[in-house]
């Protein structure tokens, strides 16, 4: 196997120390491209240095669809709150504060 395909030395890396990889290398490395995203993050993926797509783990995706159904406002946020419409009786301390000179 030629140096630049064995996995066990750092030359197994992407194209560049940013994860970018050209579309053919890509389609050539596959099975590479999936482990790096899985285990180092991000990978880019470009065509002729500009289109580019990026293929990510199924853990970062996720954190990123539960980031974008965030509430928009406080008021969103509160109203969507498996406590909304229930009623609450909180017991509140009667302590006027304390005496002092002047």
């Amino acid at each position: 196997m030629p140096k630049a395909f064995k996995q066990s030395t750092p030359d197994a890396a992407p194209v560049n120390a940013k994860g970018a990889w050209q579309i053919q290398t890509a389609k050539a490395r596959f099975s590479e491209v999936f482990r790096l995203a899985r285990t180092e993050g991000p990978q880019r993926i470009t065509r002729q240095g500009k289109e580019a797509v990026v293929m990510i783990s199924d853990e970062q995706y996720e954190s990123l669809i539960v980031k974008s159904r965030q509430p928009k406002s406080i008021v969103q946020f509160f109203r969507q709150s498996p406590l909304f419409g229930i009623k609450l009786d909180l017991p509140r301390n009667k302590d006027a504060g304390r005496d002092i000179e002047l």
